[in-house]
């Protein structure tokens, strides 16, 4: 999932030009895109446009933002959206282990009542100070959590925080640890200046270096910078590809380390060729 692009739940003469796009995952948002005298018919846009494309997606993602789970408007949008097709939801405001279980609940209703045979996934957002320190906990804390977002705009501008590098950095870096703790994949958040392609890809380019698996996306113009700074280069899967099969003739010789063009590789070394290889014959996360 390289690119995430948030497409507005309000705004349904855009669901196909984003579908025929090349974002790897589309997020239709009900949420913070949405007026509050409007859920109810982004809600009805929304499930419509599912119903209308499932089975028809080929390697596209389908995501969902739900309302918070305190919010009049959750169970409203799980009835609506928890549909056969729908990858995962992604909730956001999630504070507590117990908020998060509370929802699981609800959301295996509104699947039973839908018919639906293969659990949906959840992306938690981790957007306030308290849901970033207990990032790892809420990451492991149902099999369905399948990544964390990182929520930039809510988590700094409420507080006073500059949206400068360091401060970007060590954010992502909390909230990469946490999910890597949890074994989920991380997702950067989005870049709200469309016009600054230059911010989007330091922020992007940041973010790939921690080990994320991809960025959101509020424009379609930013997919793909996302897609060309999170995909892997073919030198690297080649590299990956002869390191694991030197593992493989170690292993034959006893050898847990050995020396690969000049480099000591061992086990930390050889999953991570492992997971690059994994990852590349996935179109998706």
């Amino acid at each position: 999932m390289r690119s995430k692009l948030f497409v507005p739940g309000a705004r349904p003469e855009l669901f196909d030009k984003a579908m025929a796009g090349e974002a790897d995952a589309l997020s239709f948002d009900l949420e913070d895109s949405v007026p509050e005298a409007g859920k109810a018919q982004a809600r009805d846009h929304v499930a419509g446009f599912l119903r209308r494309v499932q089975g028809r997606l080929g390697d596209k993602q389908l995501i969902v933002r739900s309302n918070g789970t305190d919010s009049a408007h959750f169970d409203a949008d799980l009835d609506a959206v928890a549909l056969p097709g729908v990858d995962l939801l992604n909730l956001p405001k999630i504070e507590s282990v117990a908020q998060l279980l509370a929802a699981i609940v609800r959301l295996e209703r509104a699947e039973r009542r839908n018919g639906v045979t293969r659990p949906i996934g959840l992306l938690i957002n981790i957007e306030t100070p308290k849901a970033l320190r207990i990032a790892a906990e809420l990451a492991g804390a149902h099999p369905r959590v399948a990544g964390l977002q990182l929520g930039l705009g809510d988590l700094f501008s409420p507080n006073g925080i500059d949206r400068e590098p360091s401060n970007v950095h060590a954010t992502l870096f909390a909230l990469r640890l946490a999910a890597a703790e949890a074994q989920v994949f991380a997702c950067d958040g989005a870049f709200p200046d469309v016009a600054d392609s230059e911010g989007f890809l330091a922020e992007a380019q940041m973010a790939r270096q921690l080990g994320f698996i991809g960025k959101s996306c509020i424009h379609p113009r930013q997919v793909g910078l996302a897609n060309a700074i999170f995909s892997v280069p073919p030198a690297m899967l080649e590299e990956a590809q002869r390191i694991v099969a030197a593992a493989a003739g170690a292993e034959g010789q006893g050898h847990g380390a050995f020396l690969f063009e000049g480099r000591m590789i061992d086990l930390p070394y050889l999953r991570r060729a492992q997971a690059l290889l994994a990852a590349s014959s996935r179109p998706l996360a």
